[in-house]
């Protein structure tokens, strides 16, 4: 059976060592890759290679003027193909740069096939860098297609924190914060070393890595070998759940970083039951979104006292939008269609008077001011007299957030 790795990430350098080394390592493996840098001229570049080169090479015509959207009706097909042929044991998708993870694992598991990692290749040197990054992919060239309007610093954090596997380049310009930096914002991940400094375990055989498989017939031949693999080829084959990847993410029972402080690196959980007030936390925006490289979560506005929202800010810019009712506004018969993990999600935060309604954010930045992040935070809360007033009066506040949700 065909196994598919993902394999992404905006560091290129860093996603194609991820590449060599999997080819190195996992016999019967190819690379599929999709050039998105094309669409310009109205098609998008696939090929497919080992590690001896090149296998074949093709173009696919944009869907709906969207290079990326070309590549979900292109890829499946393809690694049909490949699983057809039965000699391939593993099929390497390497994502163009901007390419987010989540959406290609979907694609491939709705198209019937197994996905057995999902890698995201990075530099620790540059993950500050471009975590504060707020220019449009556009601008750079970047862009999936011509309504993309994603930021360096947003896709990158999504590439990073969907990947449950992170290979992490043998950076020299790298330091003990910038290591602590991604170890804070993502620390379930696994990570694995990538470079000259990687131990690999035993490594590959002079005949390029294959495996030693007697001939057809031969009772003398001896019993087959196995090929080490090294880390990152046994995370690439040890398995992909990716409805879990999705509740991760989701907002409501996403799994957020806990508090740390090292190496200059600090995550602030900030956890509270009462809700914002819609005006201040508006004014106060700008210097919340700002006070660190990364924050994300979910909030509670009084004047939208039964709508979960979502926090999710990098580079300086900051994307707030509706994620649907909190479970505490829902009627009991509407419970048994929500996820049980959503539910188990819920019961943590539950409170005997507003059930699951809370503020649940974290922030993540080296020399972060903790104490005046915390400061302006409960500034923007209701007060005891507004709070005491009730819902009734909380949906009477000003909407200031009808621009950023779009109502």
């Amino acid at each position: 059976m065909l196994s598919v790795v993902i394999v992404g990430g905006l560091h290129a350098d860093a996603r194609k060592a991820a590449v060599e080394r999997l080819l190195a390592d996992v016999p019967g493996s190819v690379v599929l890759h999709h050039d998105l840098a094309t669409a310009a001229a109205g098609t998008v570049v696939r090929t497919v290679r080992d590690a001896s080169g090149l296998l074949s090479a093709g173009e696919t015509p944009l869907v709906n003027d969207c290079a990326c959207c070309a590549l979900r009706e292109d890829l499946v097909p393809e690694l049909r193909r490949l699983a057809d042929d039965g000699t391939t044991r593993l099929a390497v998708v390497e994502l163009w740069d901007s390419v987010e993870p989540k959406a290609m694992a979907e694609v491939v598991t709705a198209g019937g096939l197994t996905v057995t990692g999902v890698i995201t290749a990075v530099d620790p040197a540059l993950v500050l860098p471009y975590l504060g990054n707020g220019d449009d992919l556009a601008e750079r060239g970047l862009a999936a297609a011509a309504t993309d309007q994603r930021t360096i610093a947003d896709t990158f954090a999504r590439q990073l924190e969907y990947a449950p596997v992170l290979a992490v380049a043998d950076s020299e310009e790298a330091d003990d914060e910038d290591r602590e930096l991604l170890t804070q914002l993502h620390p379930t991940a696994r990570q694995v070393p990538i470079g000259p400094g990687d131990p690999a375990g035993a490594a590959p055989s002079a005949a390029g890595g294959a495996l030693e498989v007697p001939a057809p017939g031969s009772p003398a031949a001896p019993a087959p070998v196995p090929h080490p693999l090294s880390p990152l080829a046994r995370a690439a084959l040890a398995g992909f759940d990716v409805e879990a990847a999705a509740a991760a993410q989701h907002p409501a029972c996403a799994l957020l970083p806990a508090e740390a402080d090292a190496h200059g690196v600090s995550t602030l959980v900030w956890h509270r039951d009462r809700p914002f007030h819609p005006e201040r936390l508006y004014e106060a925006l700008e210097d919340i979104t700002c006070a660190a490289a990364r924050s994300r979560g979910r909030f509670w506005l009084a004047d939208r006292p039964d709508t979960l929202l979502h926090w999710d800010a990098a580079g300086g810019a900051l994307c707030v939008e509706s994620a649907g009712p909190w479970l505490a506004s829902l009627p009991d018969a509407a419970w048994d269609m929500v996820p049980p993990v959503r539910r188990a999600a819920a019961a943590l935060d539950w409170h005997p008077e507003h059930g699951d309604c809370c503020q649940h954010l974290v922030f993540t930045s080296p020399a972060l001011d903790r104490d005046g992040l915390e400061r302006l935070l409960e500034s923007c809360l209701l007060t005891d007299a507004e709070y005491a007033a009730g819902r009734s009066a909380w949906k009477q506040l000003p909407p200031a957030f009808d621009t950023l949700l779009e109502v």
